[in-house]
């Protein structure tokens, strides 16, 4: 039996969201963050090596990293749904956008995070440009998403699903505005709407409302 080990506030949220899009079975256990830390409590980082958010287990397998896990339940569960082949026009595009998410957006964010609770002179060199980072990557995203409905071309796939975090339940730890974005804030809305989201969501984080706007 498939099992997703959600961390609440995280990027697991990825993978229950998946396994609603395929329409596959799979039992989520959720654990809540340290209340003083936020980080994972002890249990959770017990779950892999490598302490971190999202595992899953299926039978003997213990899997982490959200590329992975969701390359595996893709091909392994989904039948290679919600990926784009070779054989595709837009394979190179989902390729790029599966890997910006946690190649470029999400290192961004962290990094700034990070830094902002260093405390540093507003004038400090490093979280401007680390600033400017973020600001290309989003600016990247905006213009591709007033191009294209979906990062990948006229599909919806799994380069969404890596995606969607980075622009919604991150901002619970690295505050900023979407009004200069109207192209990701209509993407999030279509995003908003869609059924798989809404059952993920409800049972991952039940009482967060997902920040779609």
């Amino acid at each position: 039996m498939l099992v997703v080990h959600h961390l609440g506030l995280s990027q697991s949220e990825r993978i229950p969201w998946l396994c609603e899009e395929l329409g596959i079975p799979y039992a989520l256990r959720r654990t809540d963050r340290d209340p003083h830390s936020r980080l994972a409590p002890a249990d959770y980082k017990a779950l892999h090596p490598i302490g971190a958010a999202p595992v899953i287990t299926d039978g003997p397998l213990v899997l982490a990293e959200s590329g992975a896990v969701m390359d595996y339940i893709i091909g392994w569960h989904g039948g290679g749904r919600l990926a784009l082949g070779p054989d595709h026009p837009d394979f190179a595009d989902y390729l790029y956008w599966y890997h910006f998410a946690n190649g470029t957006l999400q290192p961004a964010m962290g990094r700034m995070m990070i830094l902002g609770r260093l405390d540093l002179p507003a004038d400090h060199p490093v979280p401007a440009a680390m600033r400017g980072r973020l600001e290309r990557a989003l600016g990247l995203v905006e213009a591709r998403l007033g191009a294209e409905d979906w990062l990948a071309g006229a599909e919806f796939t799994a380069a969404d699903i890596m995606t969607v975090f980075s622009l919604t339940t991150m901002r619970l730890f690295l505050p900023f505005e979407l009004a200069p974005y109207p192209a990701i804030r209509g993407y999030l809305r279509r995003i908003g709407a869609r059924p798989a989201y809404q059952r993920a969501m409800r049972q991952s984080d039940p009482g967060l409302v997902p920040m779609l706007d």
